[in-house]
C-alpha cells in the first residue's frame, strides 16, 4: 500500500469513527478508493441518518461548501448523508449507477456497529 492510501485510509478511519461515535450504523463507499487504481485522488461515500444524533456528529461532516473543502481538508474526502441530491437521486442510488453507462455497478458497505 504506497503513502496516499495509507493517509486516505487514516482520514477514513477518522470520519467514520466521527459518524460511529455520532451514533451511524451505515457508511457506503464508492470511487477509485474502492478500486485497484494506485493513487486515488480521494474516497467518496455516503452515510444513513437513521440513528445519527446530528448535535453529537462532526459539523464538518455537514459542511457541504465550497466542494466539501472542509472534510476534505481534515479528512481526505467526502461523506454525504444519503439524501436527494441536486437531481432528486438518492446518494446511494447515485453511487450504484456508472456515471458513463448508467448501468448498475457496486460499492462497499460498512457497518459501524462492528466496526473498531
Amino acid at each position: 500500500m504506497n503513502e496516499k492510501r495509507k493517509s486516505l485510509l487514516k482520514g477514513l478511519r477518522a470520519a467514520l469513527t466521527a459518524l460511529q461515535k455520532a451514533g451511524c450504523e451505515n457508511v457506503y463507499l464508492n470511487g477509485s478508493f474502492v478500486t485497484s487504481k494506485e493513487n486515488p485522488a480521494d474516497f467518496d461515500g455516503c452515510w444513513d441518518l437513521d440513528s445519527v444524533s446530528l448535535e453529537l456528529l462532526d459539523p464538518v461532516l455537514m459542511n457541504f461548501t465550497k466542494k466539501q473543502a472542509a472534510q476534505k481538508k481534515k479528512y481526505g474526502g467526502e461523506l454525504f448523508p444519503n439524501l436527494p441530491e441536486s437531481s432528486g437521486q438518492a446518494f446511494l442510488d447515485l453511487f450504484q449507477t456508472d456515471k458513463s453507462t448508467g448501468d448498475p455497478k457496486g460499492i462497499i458497505a460498512m457497518n459501524l456497529r462492528t466496526f473498531e
